[in-house]
């Protein structure tokens, strides 16, 4: 395993007071199924696990989650984790295209490529940040390695395989449509791409004219040919780890969500369906997502100082939240998102925390 290269990147975004540039750090290892590149900022802290990140279909790690951890009062986060951006096979900026014939590992082979990354880096857990097929991918991790993740936030997260009429569907519409327009279907909601908001217009480009399309194909079966995840609400199959839930109203998946939610421990488990976001909650609400990643982080005992924002303009959400952590770490607690503006204030465990957003 050797790494491949170390580069300084000045994020896009005018820095805060104070701030200072973030040095990413590049590196690739040799995997059973492959090289893996990912992208390391900042430096490990003591007793802290790193938050790492994995992607969707059709992106990479910078299209999904840079207007995310660029976001202002993302910046307190960043800077008490140090963070792991995995790009699947193939998805890196500037991959060259597999040769034909290659063979793409199953979404269960690339879970199985993320204890090299940690071994790698020597990092002993992590809370997990995925998005479609990446919180797929972290979920199968989390289920067959449950000592070393923390906790994880899965956005438009899909459990179940593909069932026969999933199958005929997809078939109908990849005789009608090129693979760009079936992943845009994936990412997006189907309003939000008849209106052809400028954001639409970004992703369809990057994503039709992507010179590494055929890698992304292949990335894409692997997503439809995914098995079961077979979650069950009380049986041994289940996620231990605290878990946000996150998906748009409306959004392709929101069904998917609310299902994997009534299959999850409720003591374990917050769900979050935001207002007006669409199919890329982490690209289109950027603050909402970052507030609900602070409570959710100051519910597994980390950043208990934290100064949560006051953010506007919001349709009413309900979240409903439990951590059971060691020690003096806390039980349980009610989130509520208002549309009213207030003050933000966490109570002891078990009471209704007002998160004007």
């Amino acid at each position: 395993m050797a790494e491949l290269q170390e580069v300084q990147i000045t994020e896009e975004k005018p820095l805060l007071p104070g701030q200072t540039p973030e040095v990413a750090k590049t590196h690739s290892v040799e995997t059973p199924y492959g090289s893996v590149t990912f992208t390391v900022y900042g430096t490990p802290k003591p007793k802290r696990p790193a938050i790492l990140t994995y992607h969707d279909v059709g992106l990479n790690y910078k299209t999904c989650f840079q207007p995310l951890f660029q976001f202002g009062d993302m910046q307190e986060i960043i800077q008490n984790f140090v963070r792991v951006h995995v790009d699947a096979p193939g998805m890196e900026e500037g991959a060259p295209v597999f040769p034909v014939g290659y063979q793409y590992p199953s979404l269960d082979q690339l879970a199985d490529t993320i204890p090299c990354i940690l071994q790698y880096l020597n990092f002993s857990t992590i809370i997990g940040v995925g998005v479609g097929a990446g919180a797929y991918i972290l979920s199968r991790y989390a289920l067959n390695h449950q000592e070393t993740v923390e906790g994880l936030v899965l956005i438009n997260i899909d459990p179940n395989a593909k069932g026969w009429m999933d199958w005929a569907a997809h078939k109908l519409t990849g005789l009608t449509s090129s693979i760009a327009e079936m992943i845009l279907g994936h990412l997006f909601s189907q309003e939000e791409l008849s209106g052809n908001s400028e954001l639409i217009q970004k992703y369809r480009n990057i994503i039709t004219h992507a010179p590494n399309l055929e890698n992304i194909e292949l990335y894409w079966n692997s997503y439809n040919n995914r098995r079961d995840l077979n979650f069950e609400r009380g049986g041994d199959i289940t996620l231990k780890c605290p878990v946000m839930l996150v998906v748009g109203d409306q959004a392709p998946h929101e069904d998917a969500v609310v299902e994997c939610n009534s299959k999850l421990d409720p003591t374990q488990t917050s769900f979050l369906k935001m207002a007006d976001s669409g199919g890329q909650p982490q690209l289109t609400q950027p603050g909402k997502l970052t507030e609900a990643f602070k409570y959710f982080l100051q519910g597994m005992g980390y950043m208990a100082s934290s100064c949560m924002t006051r953010l506007s303009r919001s349709r009413t959400a309900s979240l409903t939240s439990a951590a059971s952590i060691d020690g003096n770490r806390s039980r349980s607690r009610t989130l509520s998102q208002s549309s009213e503006s207030g003050t933000l204030s966490s109570g002891p465990p078990g009471h209704t925390m007002e998160v004007s957003c």
